[in-house]
């Protein structure tokens, strides 16, 4: 942001292309810096007191609202979900909203425009799986132990197409575990990437 500023500085006011050039990166920093924000303090929140909320939450219905979300923030990045019932889980809806949200937006911020990702909700024994893939360019076996790190910024698997904050996995990773869930990534260079959270089957009724 502080280039940005600079360049105002430098005279950017008087020249419009500049000035709309300054005032965009601006714009744009101010929204990561605000987004980075809200996800220290939900980091915050959850490391010291877990989830505000468990209820039965039809993981379904939920996907199907952030797909929704996600196709008007990203046109350029065709989604499709695979559901063949309601699947249920124990968990804050909150919560559970932003760690799809978080998985779709890396599909965003990570491949290129025009690449497809596909949610996939099932139950599987004792276990409700979602699971967000896309078809990218993958991620170097070396960088997936780190991708659930938090600030780990992993630039060099997969281009940007937005900046973010280093933080969108963490959060996954943390609200994942707050649910008593699990976080899995099956990945190879060339052939896309998979991101799975594996809960815990609620009991019946």
């Amino acid at each position: 942001m502080a280039a940005y500023a600079e360049l105002f500085e430098l005279g950017a006011r008087n020249r419009p292309d500049d000035l709309e050039r300054a005032m965009q990166g601006i714009r744009r920093e101010t929204q990561r810096l605000s987004v980075l924000i809200d996800e220290l303090l939900l980091l915050a929140r959850v490391d010291k007191r877990g989830l505000m909320r468990r209820e039965r939450v039809d993981l379904v219905a939920l996907a199907g609202e952030a797909l929704q979300s996600a196709s008007v923030l990203g046109p350029d990045w065709p989604l499709t979900m695979r559901a063949l019932r309601p699947v249920e889980v124990i968990g804050d809806p909150i919560a559970l909203r932003q760690i799809i949200d978080n998985l779709l937006s890396n599909v965003r911020g990570h491949t290129p425009a025009g690449t497809a990702g596909r949610v996939r909700i099932f139950s599987e024994g004792d276990e409700v799986v979602l699971e967000v893939a896309d078809h990218g360019p993958g991620i170097p076996v070396d960088f997936k132990p780190r991708v659930f790190e938090r600030f780990y910024r992993a630039d060099p698997w997969r281009p940007r197409a937005h900046g973010g904050t280093g933080l969108g996995l963490a959060v996954v990773a943390a609200l994942a575990q707050a649910h008593g869930a699990r976080t899995e990534l099956h990945t190879r260079p060339g052939s896309g990437a998979t991101f799975r959270v594996i809960f815990p089957a609620p009991p019946p009724g």
